[in-house]
């Protein structure tokens, strides 16, 4: 053999063993030496012959972090830059309290097809309040579970699990055009789908009487139970819709940004989806109900003085400032019970007015608008499956129907929101 060219790099005893190196370009575009080891020397130039191949297949990267050091990596620069705040601190969630304790410590290209399916088996029965410590955190005489040998068994659902894992399977994707792997283990691992929960949504009988009550209590958010349940709008949404979006001359309203609670801040951010951001007409009953939010906003302006937070937002506390979502449930939940029907989630009221929408005879593709979905294939098979008419024409008839019975009075109304010192946005 002669001598080896420039950049071939060469095989040496090390240890126990032999080493070998390479020069490579990595991905950042710089040259740089990567070592392969092993206990004999044929076994040394066999990984020496793969890593020359893969040098010139393209750049390699020199060293690899750990998952954890991976993950980390991935958030800031990816997670963080290109998603939703709320959907980049939901990943964080995921990262921190279920992979990262079971799989950070392991090498990014040492991570196995067995590691991910062990992994998913622990998550699916490990009791997370011990895994978490969160019976720990207690003041001594509060713990009542893990903390003091009484496992509470609290365990992930099969839903959380599987979402678990796709995070990993994102995170993995992209280290994948980072060129730091080449195959997605996380990807490899089959996994039963998780079974949907069924949600019976609210009848027209259901639906009428929640506002109807709300409107006898002069419930402050009836205006808000209005647009949920007949334009379908999401919590977010509705808490997030301004005055300057709303257009009462001419009956529309364009849906254009939700407010959302992310990591201890309310943040006012664009909608869900492209298909999410629409101008809607108003209903009659929807027109009524803004309306009479405009009255108790000018009465709560007046009553607060000093203490009122001027904001573009249509539903706020008595002082002007945004509702905390939580309240809001809280509020539902409430309402639901004066009203004597079933407890069902805010976001479940979408699959109430999809109900309603079907039970008058709208046409599939004109419910797909009102609700705004950016997939047919979603309204077909959670919502309705039922022909029929025009958008304008589906909301009129829905208010009509909603609003049997109520008065068109321009009352005012009573009652307040669960809220926070005056002064304070929640």
């Amino acid at each position: 053999m002669g001598k080896r060219g420039n950049g071939e790099g060469s095989i040496y005893p090390y240890r126990n063993g032999f080493a070998a190196y390479a020069w490579v370009t990595t991905p950042t575009g710089k040259r740089d030496r990567k070592y392969v080891y092993g206990k004999t020397r044929t076994e040394v130039h066999d990984k020496w012959l793969k890593l020359h191949n893969a040098a010139k297949a393209g750049p390699v990267a020199t060293s690899t972090p750990t998952m954890e050091q991976y993950l980390a990596f991935w958030l800031k620069e990816e997670v963080e830059v290109n998603l939703k705040p709320l959907t980049a601190a939901t990943y964080e969630t995921a990262v921190r309290l279920y992979i990262v304790p079971f799989l950070g410590s392991k090498r990014v290209d040492k991570l196995s097809v067995r590691d991910v399916r062990e992994w998913l088996n622990k998550l699916g029965t490990a009791c997370q309040c011990c895994a978490q410590g969160k019976d720990e955190r207690r003041d001594k005489d509060r713990r009542k579970c893990c903390a003091i040998g009484q496992c509470c068994e609290q365990v992930l659902s099969k839903r959380s699990v599987a979402d678990a894992r796709t995070v990993l399977r994102s995170a993995l994707t992209y280290a994948i055009s980072e060129e730091m792997i080449s195959r997605n283990v996380a990807q490899l691992v089959k996994m039963a789908k998780p079974r949907s929960r069924k949600v019976v949504p609210w009848s027209v009988e259901e639906a009428s009487r929640f506002l109807e009550s709300a409107r006898t209590a002069r419930d402050p958010l009836y205006g808000a139970y209005v647009m949920i349940l007949v334009l379908g709008l999401r919590k977010g949404e509705v808490l997030g819709l301004r005055w300057s979006d709303v257009m009462l001359d001419r009956g529309e309203i364009l849906v254009q940004q939700q407010l959302q609670r992310v990591r201890r801040r309310l943040l006012q951010s664009e909608v869900k989806t492209d298909a999410s951001e629409s101008m809607l007409p108003l209903p009659e009953i929807c027109r009524a109900a803004l309306l009479l939010r405009q009255k108790r906003r000018e009465a709560d302006k007046l009553a607060a003085g000093e203490l009122w937070t001027d904001s573009d937002l249509v539903f706020t506390t008595r002082y002007g400032t945004p509702i905390e979502p939580r309240n809001f449930n809280r509020r539902f939940e409430f309402r639901c019970k004066e009203a004597g029907v079933r407890l069902i989630r805010v976001h479940d009221t979408r699959k109430t007015c999809g109900t309603l929408l079907a039970a008058l005879d709208v046409h599939p593709r004109v419910a797909m608008q009102i609700l705004r979905h950016s997939q047919f294939a979603v309204t077909m098979e959670i919502y309705t499956q039922v022909p029929s008419e025009e958008t304008r024409k589906a909301l009129r008839k829905l208010g009509a129907t909603l609003d049997s019975g109520h008065a068109a009075s321009s009352g005012d109304g009573g009652g307040e929101v669960a809220e926070e010192a005056p002064g304070k946005a929640q």
